[in-house]
């Protein structure tokens, strides 16, 4: 059973960045496709970032195209959202899991709190 544990999240101001990590264990990481995802208060968790198992292959919700990237790194077992010029939108809990053309997703871990003030 693959374990997801998500950090990096904090308190940021509009304009600011940040840096996600995903460290998963339980599974070959190398073996599958990886993306985040987030859900902020009242709202479904929707799709932010996916990453194929080449890590030149991405994809990206168009809110976060051209301010997220997201890349692997197999030998870290890690997955990573970097996230710049945030705004007060990107506010969610942010979480990892397989990319749903993988199928179904993994147990979902606690996530990791982003919040931008304006």
């Amino acid at each position: 059973q693959a374990q997801l544990v998500e950090s990096g999240g904090g308190l940021v101001q509009a304009g600011g960045s940040l840096r996600l990590s995903c460290v998963v264990s339980g599974i070959t990481m190398s073996q599958h496709r990886w993306a985040w995802f987030r859900q902020a208060p009242g709202k479904e968790r929707q799709f932010v970032a996916g990453i194929m198992w080449s890590a030149e292959s991405t994809s990206y919700v168009d809110s976060v195209k051209g301010r997220f990237t997201i890349s692997r790194d197999n030998a870290k077992n890690t997955v990573y959202l970097q996230m710049n010029s945030l705004k007060p939108e990107d506010t969610a809990v942010y979480f990892c899991n397989l990319h749903p053309a993988d199928g179904a997703a993994w147990a979902w871990g606690r996530g990791t709190q982003v919040t931008v003030s304006s």
